[in-house]
């Protein structure tokens, strides 16, 4: 079959694509046709090995992917052509992959197979970070940094489906700005001076909460924007820069610093994707959830998926369709 490989350390413009075997499941795993992989900022820092995952060389990366199953095991509850969204952490960019049965969901109907790839990693990570993490009570305000990518459209998403009073989306640039309108923010502002504006969209209280998957420069004006017994959830660094907390500041408006390591908790706590993913369904088939697909890659472009990552171009959700 074809796959991706990360073969050595050099960035995304190194990845190979090559003809291996396909893989052999364990005892409990679903044998997946692969109809599109999820491209995300991971994929990016494995490239370099910078990310806390670490798999010998040459391995093939990808962590989600939609598709067929192919065959499961007896009990699973997964049949022969059941279309299916699946978390294999590892394996995700090729024709076929195995996955967990505890990791592999039925995807809904009314969801493409592009738009299957995209949930689950990002709209997980958003439901853990804003209800288990940030604890989002009905009304709030929360503000999403980089909001027009994969990680910043699904908190939008997640923030109004589960009853946030007002989302405010902090791009780079007014296109941007739209995607995060048309992934269902209220407002958007820009990075220069958006601690200022949005002190005036939310009548001079600040945000209740601050979704963070960019870290960086914007890290302390993110602390200052958040009012009253606000909450800042770090996600990740795609500025490349981790920042450093004054504790000082969080005494002043009695404000939380928390971090969001969704796949740390999951691995430890079996069961708890799957009722996530029960949770998710009941948005999904409403349509109240839709991944936006921002570009697709065929295989043999996985390079230049990654870049348009790795360069911060890319808007919505990046995969590669086989």
């Amino acid at each position: 079959m074809r796959a991706v490989q990360i073969t050595s350390l050099k960035g995304p413009s190194a990845v190979e694509v090559v003809d291996i075997d396909a893989p052999e499941p364990g005892p409990d795993q679903v044998v997946i046709d692969v109809k599109a992989s999820g491209v995300s900022f991971p994929e990016v820092l494995q490239t370099r090995g910078l990310y806390q995952v670490k798999p010998p060389l040459p391995f093939v990366p990808g962590s989600e992917i939609a598709g067929v199953v192919v065959s499961a095991p007896s009990g699973s509850g997964f049949s022969t052509g059941d279309r299916v969204a699946a978390f294999p952490m590892l394996g995700g960019f090729a024709e076929r992959v195995v996955a967990n049965t505890d990791l592999t969901f039925h995807l809904p109907d009314n969801l493409s197979y592009e738009e299957g790839a995209a949930l689950p990693l990002n709209y997980l990570t958003a439901h853990f970070a804003l209800l288990k993490r940030g604890y989002l009570r009905h009304g709030e305000s929360v503000l999403v940094q980089g909001a027009a990518g994969g990680v910043g459209t699904a908190s939008i998403q997640i923030a109004k489906a589960y009853g946030a009073g007002q989302v405010i989306a902090v791009t780079s640039t007014d296109a941007k700005g739209e995607v995060a309108k048309a992934a269902g923010a209220d407002a958007y502002v820009l990075v220069d001076g958006f601690k200022d504006a949005v002190k005036d969209l939310t009548g001079g209280r600040g945000a209740d909460i601050v979704v963070d998957p960019v870290g960086g420069d914007r890290f302390t004006d993110s602390l200052r924007a958040l009012g009253d017994d606000g909450r800042l959830l770090v996600i990740g660094f795609t500025a490349g820069a981790i920042p450093e907390v004054k504790v000082n500041r969080l005494l002043l408006n009695n404000i939380d610093v928390r971090g969001v390591g969704w796949g740390a908790y999951v691995l430890k706590r079996p069961g708890y994707v799957a009722s996530q993913w029960q949770e998710l369904t009941l948005h999904l088939e409403a349509g109240v959830l839709t991944p936006p697909i921002g570009a697709r890659f065929p295989l043999e472009d996985a390079a230049r998926a990654l870049a348009s990552i790795d360069n911060r171009e890319a808007v919505g959700k990046v995969v590669l369709v086989p």
